[in-house]
Formats: C-alpha cells, sequence, structure tokens
C-alpha cells in the first residue's frame, strides 16, 4: 500500500504517525515527544510538557489530551491506559 505521507513535511496538527503505549516514569522521558496523549481509563494525569513545566490535569475516559508531552509522570498518575500519539 502506498503512503500518501511520505513525500511529505509532517505538520504538527496530525495526523500521528504512530501510537505507543507509556508507561508512566518520574525520571526517563518519553523515547519520541508525544504531540498529544489518549487516555483510555479516566483519572488524573501528571505530565512534563515540551516547555519542561511539571502539570497535572484530570481527565475523563476516552480523552485526547492535544498538549505537546515529553515525560508522563508515575508521581501524581491515576489514569490508565495512556498512549503517546508521536511523529516518529
Amino acid at each position: 500500500m502506498a503512503n500518501p505521507l511520505s513525500n511529505r513535511a509532517l505538520p504538527l496538527s496530525g495526523p500521528a504517525t504512530d501510537i505507543a503505549p507509556v508507561t508512566p516514569d518520574d525520571t526517563n522521558d518519553l523515547p519520541d515527544m508525544a504531540m498529544a496523549l489518549y487516555v483510555e481509563t479516566g483519572g488524573a494525569i501528571s505530565v512534563i510538557t515540551a516547555r519542561g513545566q511539571t502539570r497535572t490535569v484530570a481527565v475523563a475516559d476516552y480523552s485526547i489530551l492535544p498538549v505537546a508531552v515529553r515525560r508522563v509522570r508515575a508521581a501524581g498518575t491515576t489514569a490508565t491506559g495512556v498512549y503517546a500519539l508521536v511523529l516518529a
């Protein structure tokens, strides 16, 4: 199948080129910065943004959090089924 994205610059507005499961970690950044997060089971999610700010927000089940994230922190995160939408 031909890839319609192969000869184009990838826009930050999407679509993501991959979705990767996230294991929250207080020390290590994600392998690829997420352009957004998808959360299956809601709760609190604590992240370090692309700008290096620590933020904790409440999200509902099946939410998309449209913020660039370098790390999902274990401390403060109760949401589960977290996935990174990436442009890798």
